[in-house]
């Protein structure tokens, strides 16, 4: 009976945990969900800070790409903070690149932007003839 009441008294501790905030040093995470325009997600979409050289792929099988902090070149980190504005670019092969600005908010930041294929001109192009002097037929000769 002890031993059921000990049991039953770890088992009451245990559902009371609390829990503890995030330390504002990680940064908030920030998700981007890149998808076309029927809403399918691109596999092959980066995502870049404009003073980042580095690009990041997204997952290629939901089109997403979660982070907290961004490493700039000059070795400093951009942490995610809460009313912070953070300007990002968007780009995938055979889409229009996407720049937008996003505040940043306590939690659930979780974007989703839609790029559209750019329009590429149905019509072919006639590429002239060009002629050598070998691809020119001889003259017959008389003899």
């Amino acid at each position: 009976m002890r031993l059921f009441l000990v049991a039953l008294a770890f088992l009451g501790f245990a559902g009371t945990a609390v829990a503890k905030p995030a330390d504002p040093a990680e940064g908030v995470p920030v998700k981007v969900v890149v998808k076309d325009d029927e809403g399918t997600p691109i596999p092959t979409a980066v995502v870049r800070h404009p003073l980042e050289q580095d690009r990041h792929r997204v997952n290629s099988v939901d089109g997403s790409w979660e982070t907290s902090v961004l490493y700039m070149p000059d070795g400093t980190e951009l942490r995610f903070t809460p009313g912070q504005t953070v300007e990002l670019e968007i780009s995938a092969p055979g889409y229009v690149t996407q720049v937008f600005q996003y505040q940043i908010r306590k939690r659930r930041n979780v974007v989703e932007l839609k790029l559209h294929k750019i329009e590429n001109e149905t019509e072919q192009i006639e590429e002239p003839m060009v002629t050598f002097g070998r691809d020119v037929p001889r003259e017959p000769t008389g003899e």
